[in-house]
């Protein structure tokens, strides 16, 4: 049946790709769930860039009746860059945290205090600190890059870094 599906696939129609689409979802996203563990969310988005890619490759697939086998050899290469850019950048995440630690010395208690903080700012004013204090950027730098007027940036960093400043002080905040 996925033979017949393919060839029509090929010849263009979306319906028949829809149909192979829905042959086979479920037991993609089984595999990739398996794969990539309780992060079923993310499988479910990269099944959906197995099929993107598939429908895309669909006439280099050699040999039509072993639609399905090829299918999930792309999930399977799918899952494994995946694992191992998440393996990168968890590498990356450790080795900032550790070199942050190292020259800040800062209690892991109030950086995880300091996290929340930054996590509760509005979306712009986290931003500008992002840039400004964490990554040394100027407000000039800054406001080209979020496209924000310079004054704009200025006001979210102050109010910014006393909020933090209070988070971590455990004053008040007037901001």
């Amino acid at each position: 049946m996925d033979a017949g599906l393919v060839r029509e696939a090929r010849a263009g129609s979306d319906a028949a790709f829809a149909r192979l689409v829905e042959r086979h979802q479920a037991p993609v996203r089984a595999f990739l769930r398996r794969m990539l563990g309780r992060n079923w969310d993310d499988a479910d988005d990269l099944a959906q860039d197995v099929f993107v890619a598939a429908w895309g490759s669909l006439g280099r697939l050699k040999d039509v009746a072993g639609f399905r086998s090829w299918l999930l050899g792309i999930a399977w290469r799918k899952a494994q860059d995946r694992m191992r850019s998440g393996l990168r950048s968890q590498a990356r995440d450790r080795s900032w945290l550790d070199e942050a630690q190292r020259s800040d010395g800062i209690s892991e208690e109030d950086r995880l205090a300091l996290a929340d903080a930054m996590a509760e700012l509005p979306t712009d004013q986290r931003a500008c600190v992002a840039l400004c204090l964490a990554d040394g950027w100027s407000h000039g730098e800054a406001a080209e890059a979020l496209g924000l007027p310079l004054g704009t940036v200025k006001s979210h960093v102050a109010r910014g870094r006393a909020r933090l400043l209070a988070v971590l002080t455990g004053g008040s905040d007037d901001a």
